[in-house]
Parts: C-alpha cells; structure tokens; sequence
C-alpha cells in the first residue's frame, strides 16, 4: 500500500474518531446493526421531508402517520443518541470490534428517554407544567445518557459548558451577585428538568429542530454526492484549472475546499476529503509538510463560513437573527468570496518565496489572467444567479405553467444529455494514492465529464431562490429535499447509464450505483451522530438562558472588564468565542458563541452608541468560533491535516490561524462597515464594495506575509497595512475632520427631529436607571423621521414623551411595541431618577467617505513603484 494511502488511512480514522464513530464491530450482527440503524434513520429524515406522511395519513385515516412529523425531533435525537452510543467508544480503553453490555443498557435507557415523549405526548400535554415522578425520572435518564453521547462523540468541551449551566440553573440562586444581575433565584429538580426535557424550551428546542427538519437533508446531501463521485470531480477540476500554475496544488486545495465546504457540515471532514489528494501534492511541489496541511485547514474552515449551507449555520441564523434564508446566504456572500481569493493569494505569495513551480499538465495551459477572469466572473455571475433564473423562469412559463411533470421532464433532458457527453470522455477516477511525478489533468475532459453533478447544486440553488409557483421559493427543507431526491437519482443511474452509452456491460455499474446509495445514507447519518446530539446539549444551553437570564452574568463580566471600550470587548468576545468553540461541531459552536456573546455585543455597542445589525454580530461570533478548528491546542482540523502531511498539528494549527489571520479581520469589519454584509446596498454599489473590499484584503494578506511584489522592507509593511485599512474603513477619517451626526439635547431634540426627512433613520440616546441595579445607564437606538412631526414619529414607535424642566422624559413602552425588548425591560422607570431622552441625532451631510479611496491608491501605486524596482521575479 502506498504511502498516500497509509495516510488517508491514518486521518480517516481520526475522522472516525471525531465525526462519523470508530467503533467496528467484528460480529457481523452488531455491524449490520449500526449500519442498517443508518440506513433507517436517513429514509425516516427522507419520509417525514417528503408529502408522504400526509399522503398515507389520508390514505389510512390512521393519524400517527401524520403526527410522527410533529414529533420528529424525539425520534431524531433517539437515533442520534442511539448510533453515538453503538459507534462510538466510551473510552479508549473500550473494545472497538464489539459493543459492550453497558453500551446496550444505555442505548435502551436513552431511546426509552426520547420514546417516552412520543408514546405519552397526550397525557403530557394535559399537565403542563405539572410534571410526575415519572416524567423527572426519564428526563433525569435522557439528560444524563445525552450528556454521555455528547462525551462519547465530541469529547469534554460541550459536556463542560452544559454541565455549568445545568449548575447555575440549579444554584445560582445562591450568589447575590448573579441574583442581582438576572433577579433569577434557583429552580426546583422537577421544574429545572421540565423545562430542559418535557417541552420544547431545552433539549428539544430550536436547535435540535432546525437539526431534524434542515440540517440532516444538507449532510444528506453533501454524503451522497461525494459517494456518488461529485466530491472527488470538485478536486480534479479544481486541479485541472490551478494546478499547473504556481504552487498550483495548494491554489487548488482553496478552490476544492471552497466547492466541498459549500455543502459540507464539518471542517475535519473537509480537511481529510481534499487533503488526502491536495496535501501530498503539495508536499511533492515543496510545500513542506505543515504549511501543506496549514493551506488545506484554512481553507476547510473557510468552507464552513460559505453559502449555500455555511456549516448548517445558515439555517439557524434564520430562526435566531429572523431573517429570510436568502437574506442570510446575500449578507454571508461577499465576505466569504473576499476570504477565499484572499487565501489562494496568500498561497501565491507563499510560492513565489519559495520559488515553487505548478504541476506538468498536457495540451494547452490557461494564462493566469484568463483564470483570475474566470474566478471573479463565476462569482459575479452568482451574484447575479437570482435574476437569471427569473429570466428563465419567465421564458419556461408558457410552457411549462405550475407543472412539476414538466420541470421534472426538462431536468431528465438535461441530465441524459450531460450523461451522453460524459460518456464520450474517460471516467473521472479517483488517483489519490497514484505515485510518480504529479499531472494535471485536462480541464475540458474533466469539466464536462462530471458536469451533471452540478444539476442538484442548481436545483438546491433554484428552489432556494426562484422556484415555481408563483415565483415563491421553497423552504430550505424542502429544497434540500428535492436535491437530496435527484442527487440518489444520480447516484443510483449515472454510472449505468454512462455504460450504456459507452456500449459497455452495465450490470456491474448497477451494483455499484446502488452502493453509493447505500453508503450515502449511511455516511449521511454518521455525519449526523455529532451534529444531532450536539444541537441537543447546546439547547440545554438556549434553554438555561431562557430560564435564568444566564448570559447576563457573562455580558456584566465581559463588560466590567472591557471597561465600556467598544474594541477591547469585541477583541474579549472573539477570544471567548475561539475558547468556546474548540472542539464543537460547526452548528453547535454557532448556538454556543451566539446564545452567550451575541446580546452582549448588542447591549454594550448600544451603551457605547453604536447601532450594530443583528445579523452582523451573529456573523461576527460565528466567524470566530468557526476560526477554532484551526486554533491550537484543539484545532481539530489541524489534527487531521497533520495525520495526512505527517507535519507537526500545533504547527499546522498556528499556521493554519496565520494565514486565516484574514479571515479574523473580517468580523471587525462587520461591525464598523456593513457594506461588506451587503447591508441596505443596493446592485452597483455592491460591486464597488467588492472590489474595494478585495484590493483592500489582498494587500492585508500581502503586508502580513512580508511580501507584495518583491519582500517588503518594515515601513512598505506599514503602508500596505494602511491603505488596507482605508479601504475597509475610510469613514474613519471623515470622521476626525467632520463630525458624523448633527446632535441636539432637550427641546432643541425635537427641532432636530422635525427638521429631518421621512424617513430618515433619527439616533435617540436614552439615559436612565438599570432595572436589575439602580446605576444610570446610556443605550442608543433609531426610529424612522416624520417631517415636522416628532411627536408623531416617537408615537409611531411606541414611545410616549413628556417635556419638563428643559428634560424630555421617558414613559415606559407598552410590551408589543417596537423598543419594547429594549427599553421597557432594561430601565427601572418608577425610581427616583426619571428615563430620559438624553440626545438625538441626525446624520450630518458632508463630503463621502470614498474620497478617502483616492490618497489610499496613490499610496499604493508608490509602493508598487518602489517594489518593481526589486522584483527578482514576475508577480505572477
């Protein structure tokens, strides 16, 4: 066996270990067990996707059919439970080749815990509230059973977080300090477990929801295309496009593991996917081995931070930030396209250091800039994507009207034609462990060979943003459902079908179409076993939030010791969402990082007058919990890509955070500049952000390496990181020459405000008491003008306004109304000191901030005519 092969070997066992379960039991009853408990639990996330319930419910008249969709996520957290404790090991010291007694007492005691509520969901829900010894007992067996799933699967991490909020659930009550912040004083055993177990405020809450009825379909998804092949067509086109350039087999692990990441749930999973190919040819170009592995941890990671699916992320964001899903996936858009060229940047830059050579490649090679061309155009045309699939969809309509035959019709046209084109060309074969000096393949034959792998990904895509009827998009479950649906199609019939073209026997290729099928749910759902128990421990976290008023505590903390500065907290919170997020799958990281730091960005930024997007800061904490997978020590990624390149992981982890030190910037640009969240900008200027955004991250990216033309000398760094900054950020300078907002305090307020246009977003900054402790406290918020109307503006919104003694005092908001959440529960309005409107604002009109582009790209065409004057060899 070949060295590539050893390698894979090692690092899909660590992905075992980590991800999918390294139990393999040598008596066959047991295998086939968790194999066809898999198999089960994929079809059942199938079945209750699809019509069918409904369907035979009607069918039948028997309504369990019907009602197994509303209790779907017990059944899934069985199951999830159910295969973590068959495939994974309690210990190290526990037996691999078999399954334990202790294991099969905790898998009857765990899916007895979740069954319970399904079987008694009647007599449960006629005593809300009032749970019997019975219903503590079982939610007693469920918690503890999860808590050793979630060790089991995904180590202490989780456990440790959870336990401490189950602790504070139950005693923190007794601190005066934290009863003082959160006016929380304990929980009963019965009412503390009730509300974890016996409803759906805790482990059953949104997380795990959004785990049953979302996430599974896109895991799904994403491990029946790469058993069907798709994965592996994503690398060698990847290859087939970069890889003959310079340091081209790490420019296309980026590409590769961009495509991957896109549908892929897990970064470790990414990593060992392309890293198995990519990572050895890096080596054997020069690369040594952990800058090898470092290229491919950053841009695994990277991959989760990436529309369509963003690690299963996206979805959540929907419930968490209430937003559409194709608002998530525009905001998540520009950053993550800026990210990745910024990092095959970094690796061209790497490469010229070192003086790399790309790999040998037949027929004709493309030009650097015909790819940089094709690069940036297919991202434009995403961009675009929406608008072209109205067009079309506006030219099918007379033919095809409301019809699903009809659509269904054209897709297998399609389908058939690309396969008959496939067929023409040799199969795309999966050479990872091949030895000798590394080819690149060609890019046409490679290209159109897979080109059907992408109809699913376009259908995903279409559902997500145009559909039918009516033009009115589909859910992201449902979307997720129809690819999953075509992409089995695929996965059963292409390669028959290929067969036939090519006048070749097709018995053998049935079969094998049939075991990437099977082996497509069954990786499906151990792709699942980490992700689900994991959404149920973090909802053990949202649900002690909601009882308590836990984050709080953390947000007091953060804030006493961030002082009120806006920098140092936001630099607090990214180290507290690192720490958070080592060692936790992405969609569990994500519901940690957000439950805990997001209000606590919300809260102070407000105190300090800065008016963030909701959905920037839940993008700002996701960013720096994703960047965990590479942070040593944990940086589980950095583990696997270590196990391919036989590299040092703590050295692969710091590199690996070296070169993502670009991404990290990211999300203190989300707070200070949204333009890059494409926030309330509109087409054209979308573009210019874009290339704003990217001339300024390219050269972040060249000042951190030390090298932009030729090697940087200290003050050309310097310079590159300046412009840099006043490219991301030039309303900082117009901010010291001219002051952004006209402010007015008093009855002067109320000039102001009537003097502004309808419309027109007007600043208040309310001062007054802190319910929980007394003490005077500032908050910022903005309300829509009415011209000549201010009165009406401020009851439009709720608030009721009184002037007296020259102060304009706050009354206390109606619960329903819009500042409700934020003013009527945070201000004590009935103490000695009165809630006041403190100042208004309006935004100044002055000169733009882009003028400040200008001495930026003069400063920048000096530094390149300094460098050239150096350059020992082409830029490109």
């Amino acid at each position: 066996m070949s060295q590539n092969a050893n390698e894979a070997r090692s690092a899909d066992d660590m992905v075992a270990e980590a991800d999918t379960g390294a139990r393999n039991p040598s008596t066959k009853w047991q295998a086939n067990l968790i194999i066809g408990t898999c198999i089960v639990w994929s079809l059942f996330q199938l079945y209750i996707a699809s019509k069918l319930p409904g369907i035979v419910a009607q069918a039948t008249g028997m309504s369990i059919f019907a009602n197994i969709v509303a209790q779907a996520r017990f059944v899934h957290l069985a199951f999830a439970i159910m295969l973590a404790t068959l495939a994974f090991p309690l210990f190290k010291s526990s037996p691999r080749d078999r399954i334990p007694l202790y294991d099969w007492a905790l898998v009857i005691l765990g899916v007895a815990a979740c069954l319970y509520l399904v079987v008694f969901r009647f007599e449960i829900a006629d005593r809300p509230g009032l749970w019997n010894s019975t219903d503590v007992t079982m939610s007693i067996i469920g918690m503890a059973v999860l808590m050793v799933s979630v060790y089991r699967s995904l180590g202490l991490p989780l456990v440790i977080i959870a336990s401490c909020f189950i602790a504070f659930a139950f005693f923190g009550g007794y601190s005066e300090w934290a009863r003082n912040i959160t006016n929380y004083g304990g929980s009963s055993l019965s009412k503390a477990l009730g509300h974890y177990w016996m409803q759906t405020e805790g482990v059953f809450g949104v997380a795990l929801g959004v785990s049953t009825s979302m996430i599974f379909l896109f895991v799904l998804f994403g491990a029946l295309l790469d058993r069907a092949g798709g994965g592996n067509w994503f690398i060698k086109v990847a290859i087939a496009l970069l890889g003959a350039l310079r340091g081209g087999p790490a420019k296309a692990s980026v590409l590769s593991s961009m495509m991957t990441g896109m549908i892929s749930g897990s970064s470790i999973a990414n990593t060992v996917t392309t890293g198995t190919f990519t990572i050895p040819l890096m080596k054997r170009i020069g690369f040594p081995a952990e800058k090898a592995g470092a290229v491919e941890v950053a841009s695994s990671t990277n991959g989760q931070l990436t529309p369509p699916v963003m690690g299963a992320a996206a979805f959540l964001m929907v419930e968490y930030v209430n937003i559409p899903y194709i608002e998530v996936v525009k905001h998540a858009f520009l950053p993550a396209v800026i990210s990745y060229i910024a990092l095959l940047y970094i690796v061209h830059l790497e490469s010229l250091k070192m003086g790399l050579e790309g790999l040998k490649k037949p027929g004709r090679r493309i030009g650097v800039m015909m790819i940089m061309i094709l690069f940036l155009s297919g991202f434009i045309f995403l961009g675009i994507l929406t608008f072209l699939m109205i067009g079309l969809r506006a030219v099918l309509d007379p033919v095809m009207g409301e019809s699903v035959y009809a659509s269904v019709a054209l897709i297998a046209v399609i389908y058939i034609a690309l396969l008959w084109v496939a067929a023409r060309y040799p199969e795309i074969e999966d050479d990872s462990d091949s030895e000798g000096a590394p080819v690149a393949p060609r890019l046409t034959p490679t290209l159109i060979g897979g080109l059907y792998f992408a109809i699913p990904i376009f259908i995903l895509v279409w559902n997500l943003m145009v559909r039918t009827e009516g033009l009115e998009r589909l859910s992201p479950a449902l979307s997720a459902f129809w690819a999953t649906v075509f992409m089995i199609i695929i996965a059963l019939t292409h390669r028959p079908i290929k067969a036939f073209f090519r006048g070749q026997g097709h018995a053998e290729a049935l079969v094998q179409g049939w075991r990437d099928f099977v082996n497509g749910l069954i990786l499906g759902a151990r792709n699942m076993i980490g992700i689900g128990v994991a959404t149920g421990a973090a909802g053990i976290i949202v649900g002690t939030i909601s009882l308590t008023g836990a984050h709080q505590v953390i947000g007091q903390v953060i804030e006493v010791i961030s002082g009120g500065n806006l920098i140092i907290l936001l630099v607090l919170v990214a180290v507290l969402s690192l720490i958070l997020g080592m060692g936790l799958p992405t969609t569990a990281n994500y519901i940690v990082v957000s439950s805990l730091m997001a209000p606590v960005i919300v809260s102070v930024g407000a105190q300090a007058g800065l008016i963030v997007p909701l959905i920037a800061v839940h993008m700002f904490v996701f960013y720096f919990g994703i960047l965990a997978d590479d942070t040593p020590p944990v940086g589980l990624a950095a583990y696997a890509a270590a196990a391919i390149s036989r590299g040092d992981p703590i050295k692969t982890g710091v590199q690996g955070f070296a070169y993502d030190i670009r991404t990290a910037l990211l999300p203190f640009l989300f707070i200070f500049n949204t333009d890059l969240l494409l926030i309330d900008v509109g087409p054209l200027k979308a573009v210019f952000v874009f290339f704003i955004a990217l001339t300024a991250m390219l050269l972040f990216a060249a000042a951190t390496q030390g090298y932009f033309i030729a090697k940087s000398r200290k003050w050309e760094t310097a310079v590159l990181l300046l412009i840099a900054f006043m490219l991301f950020r030039p309303g900082f300078f117009l901010n010291q020459i001219s002051d952004q907002y006209i402010t007015a305090e008093g009855p002067a307020a109320l000039t102001l405000m009537e003097g502004a246009e309808t419309g027109e977003q007007v600043r208040l900054t309310i001062s007054g008491p802190d319910f929980d402790n007394g003490e005077l406290r500032p908050t910022t918020i903005t309300l829509p003008a009415m011209a000549g109307d201010a009165m009406g503006a401020l009851t439009d919104q709720g608030l009721t306004v009184l002037e007296e003694d020259g102060k304009l005092l706050l009354d206390e908001p109606f619960p329903g109304t819009p500042h409700f959440e934020t003013l009527g529960v945070e201000y004590d309005y009935y103490g000695d000191s009165p809630v006041v409107i403190s100042a208004v604002q309006i935004e100044n009109e002055r000169m733009a901030k882009e003028w400040f582009f200008i001495p930026a790209l003069l400063m920048l065409i000096g530094i390149v005519l300094v460098q050239r004057r150096r350059a020992t060899q082409p830029a490109f």
